[in-house]
């Protein structure tokens, strides 16, 4: 079972969103805990660190898997349209 850390950004990102919705994010995300990468999808980018993404509706949440520690720590959640840009 991995352990759900979020960064203060993910924190802040949430509190901005529709109840329901952080909700719904938050919810998915305690569901992964068990076998996370059924239902994350890789992104392109930095192979040192990869980044995957968890989709729920119109919301995606960014996230690093660290599988020595058991840990998925939640970078940064947003609407698709946006969450992507940095990365």
């Amino acid at each position: 079972m991995y352990s759900l850390i979020y960064s203060p950004g993910a924190q802040k990102d949430l509190q901005k969103l529709p109840a329901d919705a952080a909700k719904r994010i938050h919810a998915s995300l305690k569901e992964i805990k068990s076998d996370p990468y059924a239902h994350v999808k890789k992104l392109k980018g930095s192979p040192a660190t990869p980044l995957y993404s968890l989709h729920v509706g119109h919301y995606r949440a960014v996230l690093i898997i660290e599988n020595n520690k058991m840990i998925i720590f939640i970078i940064e959640v947003g609407h698709r349209s946006r969450v992507y840009r940095k990365y």
